[in-house]
C-alpha cells in the first residue's frame, strides 16, 4: 500500500519540482495571492455563482511559484488535491465541476441579459458560450 506522499510524488509533473530561488518578497506575493485564490475557491463551495475549481487551480499555480510547502499541502488535500493533480496530469476537469460551471454561466448570462442594455446584453452570454465550448472539449476526470 502506498502512502499519500508516495502517490503525490508519483503524480507530480516535472514542472512541479522545486523551482529556482526567487526573491523573498516575490515569494510572499505569490503566497498571498495563492491564499486569496484558495479562500475564494473555498467560499465558492457555498456560493453557487462563485466557481471553486478555477480558483483552486490558480492557487496551486501561485503556490508553485511561492511556496513548495503550501503547494505540497494543496496537492495532498483530500478535497482540492485530486482536481489539481487531474488538471496537471491531463488537463481534466471533474464532471460535477463542468456541470456546475455550465449551470451558473447560464443563470448569470440570463441575469446579465435581463439587466443590461438591449444592445450589449448578449455579450456575457456569448463569452460564457465560448468558455462552455472550451470546457466541453476538456477531458473529464474519472469518478472517485
Amino acid at each position: 500500500m502506498s502512502t499519500p506522499l508516495q502517490i503525490l510524488s508519483s503524480t507530480l509533473p516535472p514542472a512541479a519540482l522545486p523551482a529556482p530561488a526567487r526573491p523573498r518578497r516575490l515569494r510572499w506575493a505569490w503566497l498571498i495571492c495563492g491564499m486569496l485564490c484558495l479562500l475564494l475557491g473555498a467560499i465558492g463551495i457555498m456560493l453557487p455563482l462563485l466557481p471553486t475549481t478555477p480558483f483552486v487551480l490558480l492557487a496551486a499555480y501561485c503556490f508553485s511559484l511561492g511556496s513548495a510547502r503550501y503547494e505540497r499541502w494543496l496537492l495532498a488535500h483530500p478535497r482540492f488535491g485530486p482536481m489539481v493533480r487531474d488538471w496537471r496530469c491531463q488537463h481534466a476537469v471533474p464532471l460535477r465541476a463542468k456541470q456546475v460551471a455550465w449551470g451558473t454561466m447560464m443563470i448569470s448570462s440570463g441575469i446579465a441579459w435581463w439587466f443590461m442594455p438591449p444592445g450589449i446584453g448578449w455579450v456575457p452570454g456569448a463569452c460564457c458560450a465560448l468558455v462552455a465550448l472550451w470546457m466541453w472539449r476538456l477531458p473529464t476526470s474519472g469518478r472517485r
